[in-house]
């Protein structure tokens, strides 16, 4: 998806499922000009929670359409928001944030694992119970890659910190 324009993505996806954009718009209870100028582009930044329900009702992944726009939670060129935060954060604050990307990753690796054994073990699972499991599953997993991106700049930081630390000491 990405390098693709929001919109015509999700006309595409409307499109594959057979449905009318005066169909969608009911389905997910907007106007149909508030999709029209969503689609056509007009509309550069959706309301979140309109892409939340799109992403629903015609399978697109909700993370990678926040990417999209720009309003992703990945460091990425088109987030530096997260980066800029992350690379000035100096002492105990780095170190806390090190430690809690560590923690949120073990966490979330912990879930993915749970939450994988109980659709496994239970054959006879609700195919909506089934589909929120597999959703919280793909959140954590696109959780965990952010987490790793910005343990990657707080292991810079953090580098950068204990040379200077280091030089100020005469130890390099």
């Amino acid at each position: 998806m990405p390098n693709k324009n929001i919109g015509e993505e999700i006309a595409r996806a409307r499109e594959n499922k057979g449905l009318s954009q005066r169909q969608l718009a009911k389905a997910i209870n907007i106007s149909n000009a508030e999709l029209s100028k969503i689609e056509s582009g007009e509309r550069e930044i959706p309301n979140p929670k309109t892409l939340k329900k799109i992403s629903k009702y015609i399978d697109l992944n909700y993370n990678e359409m926040m990417d999209m726009v720009g309003l992703g939670t990945q460091a990425t060129p088109l987030n530096p928001f997260i980066e800029n935060y992350y690379k000035n954060l100096k002492g105990d604050e780095l170190d806390n944030a090190w430690m809690m990307a560590k923690a949120s990753i073990r966490n979330n690796e912990d879930l993915i694992i749970s939450l994988n054994e109980q659709i496994k073990a239970d054959e006879n699972m609700a195919q909506e119970k089934k589909e929120n499991l597999i959703d919280a599953i793909q959140d954590l997993e696109y959780q965990n890659e952010t987490n790793k991106l910005i343990l990657n700049i707080l292991d810079e930081k953090r580098f950068k910190e204990a040379k200077k630390n280091a030089k100020n000491k005469d130890v390099f």
